[in-house]
């Protein structure tokens, strides 16, 4: 969820009481409350459009992942194939497509892993949402007979306590919801001399990989 969207849900969620109450100031408490269930409707699809988004994401991620181990699989049964018939070239170039999908395979999962934490955030602003607009119906609703009774304008100091209460605690799960989606660090430049060392030593490495997976392969084929 991008951060004016979730903003926005807070300050639903957080300010519905005051504009109720300053409406009631106002005497025109109709008026305030439709616009602001109009707000809320309009903040849910909102909320339901990235919802949509995030599922498809997640979707695309997961047929990606199958994807890549269907083609990891495959390629195994390749690679003892051209072994078998000598073939040590073909062999090494699957193992080096291996390798790659290996690398992959991780970045996938984690993209799927906070597909799903998003998608439990926004299916819970949207359950959020809400009941903030059943509690503005009600609490219009309390107002109104209140001040018919009484003639007077009146506020409910155990209604505005409560919401404080729930607002406080809807505070705390957008600033960790932020918290997480922010403040990437980001390192220093490295020397032009080093990296292409760095990346000869990667490559060596890599080599090192192909090579003792073969030989593995190669011992299990002989027994």
């Amino acid at each position: 969820m991008t951060e004016g969207l979730s903003s926005r849900v807070s300050r639903i969620i957080s300010g519905g009481l005051n504009a109720i109450l300053n409406a009631v100031e106002d005497a025109a408490p109709d008026a305030i409350m439709e616009q602001s269930i109009r707000e809320i409707d309009d903040a849910i699809e909102d909320v339901r459009t990235e919802l949509g988004r995030v599922i498809a994401t997640k979707h695309l991620a997961n047929k990606k992942l199958s994807d890549k181990n269907s083609e990891h699989e495959d390629l195994s049964d390749k690679i003892e194939i051209a072994l078998g018939q000598k073939r040590e070239d073909l062999a090494e170039t699957a193992v080096f497509h291996q390798l790659d999908i290996e690398a992959q395979i991780p970045v996938l999962e984690q993209s799927i892993a906070e597909a799903a934490e998003q998608e439990r955030e926004l299916e819970g602003y949207i359950a959020a949402l809400q009941a903030r607009k059943r509690e503005m119906k009600e609490e219009l609703q309390h107002f109104l007979q209140a001040r018919q009774i009484s003639g007077v304008k009146t506020s409910d100091g155990g209604a505005e306590a409560s919401v404080e209460r729930g607002v406080s605690n809807a505070t705390k799960t957008f600033e960790r919801v932020m918290e997480r989606q922010t403040g990437l660090g980001s390192g220093g430049l490295t020397a032009p001399k080093t990296a292409a060392q760095l990346q000869e030593l990667e490559a060596l490495a890599r080599q090192n990989r192909v090579s003792e997976r073969l030989a593995a392969i190669k011992t299990r084929l002989n027994k």
